[in-house]
């Protein structure tokens, strides 16, 4: 079965660095386009990044370009999203999910930023 698990998450001061892991299996990951959410409390799951089949090409939100980047290695079925410079507004639990045939979604990883 699909399984997609996040993990790396932790409490940061602001302008702090993190750096998260989806770990993948279940299905050929190297066939997926893949993205990054979040949810902070009270609001709606946001689109934060995307990455296409191989890697060649990223998408990003306003409010992270320039401080977030998305990988993958599609030879250890992982995706990775590097955060730099963490502000407190990025506060929320982080998934990651295919940007086609969605699976059920995880337990998400847990990113607090704050002084």
């Amino acid at each position: 079965q699909v399984q997609l698990v996040e993990s790396g998450g932790g409490l940061v001061q602001p302008g702090g660095t993190l750096r998260l892991s989806c770990a993948a299996s279940g299905f050929t990951f190297s066939n997926y386009p893949m993205a990054w959410y979040r949810q902070a409390p009270g609001k709606e799951r946001e689109l934060v990044a995307s990455i296409t089949s191989q890697g060649s090409s990223t998408t990003y939100a306003d409010s992270v370009k320039g401080r977030f980047t998305i990988s993958r290695d599609n030879a250890k079925n992982t995706m990775i999203l590097q955060m730099n410079n963490l502000k407190p507004e990025d506060t929320a639990v982080y998934y990651c999910q295919r940007k086609w045939g969605v699976t059920s979604w995880g337990q998400g990883t847990q990113v607090t930023v704050s002084s």
